[in-house]
């Protein structure tokens, strides 16, 4: 589904990743782990072309994203939804309608019993209706969530989705994300917290990516 091979990413003069040889399947669910400034977030825009390597091969769905043309690159995007670490939203439109955007862009319609379900599902439902600036830090990491599988994504990366959460409101995030998971859905979530890691154990059969030494490992059952 991604597959990397050998790839590097340079920033700045420096080399940030190296030597990244990996594959994730189909249905599978990884947390990306590693200190701040590891190279977590590039690692992910990685994943879904919004960056290209410096060196080797990053294939998508198959394909080989060098070489792709903005049009395929879009088709790519299309397949993938990320939940990024600043969820930014448009402060003018209710929460319903950051949740569409995707769709709105993409010419498609959603029916109001569908996006009542997926708000439902996200616990989001009575405030459909609510502006962004007014929603807790929780509410917006659920709306981002609602709004990257409003497509039906094959996969969904999440970058640091829990940083600025609570505990529990943590553990429902990443609740959401086991039950997509099990819909089979692939699933990569970035996260610093080796608790979180721990705790899903008794939610998903996941595995862990490390970065150290600028390489992406993958990390014994233990932490």
């Amino acid at each position: 589904m991604i597959a990397f091979e050998n790839v590097a990413y340079s920033y700045g003069g420096g080399e940030l990743l190296s030597e990244i040889s990996l594959k994730l399947a189909p249905g599978s669910f990884h947390f990306l782990t590693g200190p701040s400034g590891a190279g977590k977030s590039t690692f992910l825009k990685l994943c879904y072309a919004e960056l290209l390597p410096t060196a080797g091969h990053v294939t998508i769905f198959d394909r080989e994203v060098k070489g792709l043309s903005r049009d395929e690159v879009a088709d790519i995007r299309r397949r993938i939804g990320v939940v990024h670490q600043d969820c930014r939203f448009l402060d003018h439109l209710p929460l319903a309608a950051n949740v569409t955007l995707p769709l709105t862009v993409s010419d498609r319609e959603v029916s109001n019993d569908d996006l009542g379900d997926l708000l439902s599902w996200v616990g989001l439902r009575h405030l459909a209706d609510a502006l962004p600036p007014s929603l807790s830090g929780g509410e917006r990491q659920r709306a981002a969530l609602a709004r990257a599988v409003i497509m039906d994504p094959e996969i969904i990366l999440a970058d640091e989705p829990t940083g600025n959460l609570d505990w529990d409101m943590s553990m429902r995030l990443l609740q959401l994300l086991a039950e997509l998971n099990r819909m089979g859905k692939t699933i990569v979530m970035a996260t610093h917290d080796l608790n979180l890691i721990r705790q899903s154990k008794t939610m998903v059969a996941a595995r862990v990516l490390r970065i150290r030494n600028r390489r992406v490992q993958l990390a014994g059952a233990d932490l």
